[in-house]
């Protein structure tokens, strides 16, 4: 007998209802597309219009019990909620549909503990999965012991969830404390390059816009693409050449949704605050999707949570080789592009360098052969393009770091 190995996707039922406080049937949609990240498929989804939430269900009784036989005839198996829940409500509708049901914010999680791979991401989304877990023990009830697969239950483990409160919170400080040195190395690392004179570009913007593939098609990154949110989680750096000579680091931040969990925001914070200590921000969006000024919306006001809403930064419109004519561009600190073509790039590039701060001068350099020593620091510093040696002295053409200027400004020929 062979056996079907292949796991079955869940059916979700996905409900939201609208208050008129933003845009509910697109937020409906963005959930449908997390749910199939998750792994599962819509079995139907549910738009309300209410004044404000029913403190017991959400939704209007009539319309729960419209989704609890919709999940016993057509065989739905989870219910899935555009808004948080409080335990109370999560037991009342699960004891109206008799399936498990979860919320935005669980929803958000599963996928990141799923995406995790490295050491530090997965202690993130761990510690956020607690954090968001803890105060919910009580009212969960019979929740607390329900085990088995499926999402909304990855992560930590339903072993924490059966134990005190003081056990989550040890392991919380745990938690706390190994990030806390991941992060006092993160910050050496940081002010290593400073010290150095590198000069850093963050990628940030909406998930799924094609940041991973911009960075693989300038870098050769070699990082994972699929059309799907959160497709990559871990921050990846890799070198990039500018028309001007400089190298700079370029590097590939989580991405954004809208009203993403404040637990996720706490939680990748150091991550997050690669984008804070960058030189320059690339803020990504889709311009073939209809929410564009939406997505650039939502970084900007990421950017401004971790204080850094003043930041230099170019709006990158990419997949412009979908759309079939030009949108409405964000003034001259745009580019449009489409990273899977190439189209662009050379314009990316030099606004890329014309945004950034000077921090080399290229010049023609004459320096006497009893000065030598200022050849060392300037390779130390910048970047040789040729070297000759003449009767004269060092004949060179190169990148000068701007901080040793004062002492080879007397040995140029001319600048370019």
């Amino acid at each position: 007998m062979i056996e079907n190995n292949v796991e079955k996707k869940q059916r979700a039922v996905l409900v939201a209802v609208d208050t008129g406080e933003y845009d509910a049937q697109v937020s409906l949609d963005e959930l449908e597309e997390l749910a199939v990240t998750a792994g599962a498929e819509t079995a139907a989804k549910v738009l309300q219009k209410r004044g404000g939430f029913d403190p017991a269900t959400v939704i209007g009784s009539g319309r729960l019990s419209e989704i609890a036989e919709f999940c016993k005839g057509d065989g739905a198996d989870l219910v899935v909620f555009d808004c948080e829940l409080s335990p109370a409500q999560m037991r009342n509708i699960e004891d109206a549909c008799g399936v498990p049901v979860i919320d935005r914010t669980t929803l958000i999680l599963d996928i990141f503990a799923q995406r995790a791979v490295t050491a530090e991401g997965k202690l993130q989304v761990e510690l956020a999965q607690l954090r968001y877990r803890l105060p919910r023990l009580t009212g969960l009830g019979g929740a607390l012991s329900r085990l088995g697969g499926g999402i909304g239950t990855r992560g930590p483990g339903e072993s924490q969830l059966e134990t005190d409160r003081r056990h989550i919170r040890r392991r919380i400080a745990a938690l706390q404390d190994q990030l806390a040195e991941l992060e006092k190395r993160r910050g050496l690392l940081r002010a290593r390059r400073k010290k150095e004179g590198v000069t850093t570009v963050a990628i940030v913007g909406y998930t799924n816009v094609g940041k991973s593939t911009l960075l693989n098609a300038l870098t050769n990154a070699g990082v994972l693409v699929e059309d799907k949110l959160f497709a990559t989680l871990d921050p990846t750096s890799r070198a990039l050449s500018l028309p001007d000579g400089r190298e700079v680091l370029l590097i590939d931040t989580v991405g954004l949704v809208r009203r993403l969990p404040h637990q996720l925001v706490e939680a990748f914070k150091s991550t997050l605050e690669e984008a804070a200590n960058a030189d320059l921000l690339w803020c990504v969006c889709d311009a073939s999707s209809d929410e564009t000024d939406e997505q650039v919306a939502v970084t900007r006001r990421l950017m401004e949570e971790l204080g850094v809403g003043d930041k230099p930064m170019l709006v990158l419109l990419n997949k412009c080789d979908l759309i079939s004519e030009a949108p409405l561009l964000f003034g001259e600190r745009t580019v449009l592009l489409s990273a899977k073509t190439g189209f662009g790039f050379d314009d990316l590039l030099q606004k890329t360098a014309a945004a950034l701060a000077p921090t080399h001068r290229r010049l023609r350099l004459l320096i006497p052969y009893d000065r030598s020593g200022l050849v060392n620091e300037i390779m130390a510093g910048g970047k040789v393009f040729s070297q000759e040696y003449t009767p004269e002295g060092t004949s060179l053409d190169a990148l000068v770091d701007v901080r040793i200027l004062h002492k080879v400004a007397e040995f140029a020929l001319h600048g370019e």
